[in-house]
């Protein structure tokens, strides 16, 4: 980490008072993209030890950022120049916010004396950028470069994380001014929820016949995973999750009733839908866990645990909230139960939903080769998944052991981050094996960043699943559209294995369900990046599915 003293007794441009405020933070990696405004800045990267990952599009550098967040614990931070590579950033931004990531963003800006006069790649990014934010700046003063950094960083992290945003204008990054001193505020205690709001959850879990755990991607926000699996063990709760809990609990447990919602599982639904206690960690009755909201848990008594307080009865009324640190709360909570007959009844419901993999015919089924290759990535995998029908597939039928080995964009839903996500869990991961799992649709949203996996010879590996059309849009236009097709025919592709082969990357690709276990070996034991192109029916679908407007018990499946 820089010497603060020593960073604060010369006299620098704005430029260097930001790179080396960011090495100060104990940033190593950012993700970027030169151009005018920003340039004063990558002028002083030449004599900074951070490493800079020159992506191909701006909306890449913010997702690899959030990756990079998400497989390390760490602030990612992203790069780029004004006007178009500003705009460019704001999808990751959203995406990070939406997903509470911790995200620093910084751009440039048109010289102070030029905003607002509609100059050469001016926009008001600052404003633009304030609904999916926790907070943005605009630097007006070199001497405060360094002071700003550090506030920033510290707002992404704490409490519930999420994105912050710098615009720094050129003529503020390129004159120089020594630094006004850089406050470092103490960490503020956790917050602890009062002893009689907690005295009466423990009362209202003891008193319960079938309590069940609703675990959200809080959990993992908090690195809260084994105080929730110490709580589990003690209470022998069953749980079910959301998409961006998927790992928090041991995937193999009897009592791990997998995710619920519109393509969750028919185990977790059930159990939801007829438990008497449902205890909330991290979660906020988001609409596609939910289904109807008002048909969600209908006989049960909510216990909301989350460190913001403001998801508390925001959406679904609670009969106690507690608002604080999430493992300590859960620490207090602990106690065993005795709800046997509860157990034994998810646990049958557990292996009457088992899925199947012996889907007749010849043709490749996805789910099998998804479970195939999570079991044979084992736990070192990590895995960045795109956003459609395999994004659904991953959920159901990957073995996921951990949270920060899945990465997905929940609430955004954001087409294009399966790629870019993966390369900045690869930098965050190195010895880790991380496997993007995408579709035909979504790899074109951001294949230029093929580029950037060969320049850094960053060793990912891409399972595309080709279905020639965009998947989860034509489902829904079969089931609910009465089968009107709108602009999902995708059948004039390009050669994938073609185009990466181009970029520089090994590729190949199957057809046939015989050359599954062959492919998984190669896919996985190929040095650096690879691409392995997999042609699937398209006229697959994922079930279950709640349809729009129905409650979790209503389910359609293939029989439907």
């Amino acid at each position: 980490m820089a010497d603060t003293g020593a960073i604060e007794a010369g006299l620098r441009s704005g430029a260097q008072w930001l790179v080396a405020a960011l090495e100060a933070e104990d940033v190593d990696t950012i993700f970027g993209y030169p151009g005018g405004a920003i340039m004063p800045v990558y002028d002083a990267l030449v004599d900074s030890r951070l490493r800079h990952i020159l992506v191909r599009h701006e909306q890449a550098a913010a997702l690899a950022a959030d990756g990079y967040a998400r497989a390390s614990g760490r602030i990612g931070v992203c790069l780029a120049t004004s006007g178009p590579g500003a705009t460019n950033l704001l999808t990751g931004i959203a995406n990070a916010y939406l997903d509470s990531v911790p995200l620093l963003a910084i751009t440039g800006q048109v010289a102070s004396g030029l905003m607002g006069t509609d100059a050469f790649q001016e926009v008001d990014i600052f404003g633009m950028s304030l609904p999916v934010v926790k907070h943005s700046f605009i630097v007006r003063r070199a001497e405060d470069v360094a002071a700003v950094v550090h506030e920033a960083c510290a707002i992404a992290r704490s409490g519930r994380p999420g994105p912050v945003l710098i615009d720094l204008p050129k003529d503020v990054a390129q004159s120089r001014a020594p630094a006004r001193p850089v406050q470092h505020d103490a960490i503020p205690a956790p917050v602890k929820p009062a002893a009689a709001a907690l005295a009466a959850a423990g009362m209202l879990l003891a008193r319960s016949a079938r309590p069940l755990l609703y675990i959200g991607g809080g959990v993992g926000i908090a690195r809260a995973e084994m105080a929730l699996r110490d709580f589990v063990s003690c209470t022998g709760m069953p749980s079910v999750c959301t998409l961006k809990a998927l790992g928090a609990v041991n995937a193999a447990s009897p009592y791990n009733l997998g995710m619920l919602g519109m393509h969750g599982s028919p185990a977790a639904n059930h159990a939801v839908q007829s438990c008497d206690l449902l205890i909330v960690v991290g979660a906020r009755f988001d609409d596609r866990a939910t289904g109807k909201l008002d048909t969600f848990a209908p006989g049960a008594r909510v216990i909301h645990i989350d460190v913001d307080a403001a998801e508390i009865g925001k959406l679904r009324s609670v009969d106690i909230g507690l608002a604080g640190a999430l493992p300590w709360i859960l620490a207090e909570l602990a106690q065993p139960l005795q709800i046997e007959p509860w157990r034994v009844h998810c646990a049958a419901l557990h292996d009457l939903y088992r899925s199947r993999y012996d889907a007749p015919g010849t043709d490749i089924y996805a789910p099998a080769l998804l479970r195939d290759l999570s079991l044979a990535a084992g736990e070192r995998a990590i895995v960045s998944c795109d956003v459609g029908q395999h994004q659904m597939w991953v959920a159901q039928h990957w073995q996921i052991e951990a949270i920060h080995a899945h990465l997905t964009s929940g609430g955004l839903g954001a087409m294009g981050y399966g790629v870019p996500a993966a390369l900045g869990a690869q930098l965050a991961q190195p010895q880790a094996c991380v496997i993007c799992v995408t579709g035909d649709g979504s790899i074109m949203m951001n294949i230029q960043e093929l580029a950037t996996l060969r320049r850094y010879a960053i060793p990912v590996k891409i399972v595309l699943l080709d279905n020639a059309c965009l998947g989860m849009v034509r489902q829904w236009q079969e089931l609910f559209f009465a089968e009107r097709y709108s602009e999902v025919d995708l059948s004039d592709n390009p050669d994938f294995v073609a185009l990466a082969r181009a970029f520089g990357l090994e590729a190949f690709g199957i057809e046939r369900r015989e050359q599954v276990p062959d492919a998984i070996r190669r896919l996985l034991e190929t040095p650096g990046p690879v691409l392995c192109h997999v042609r699937i029916d398209p006229r697959a679908n994922v079930w279950p599915l709640v349809p729009p407007g129905k409650s979790n018990g209503e389910m359609m499946d293939t029989a439907a």
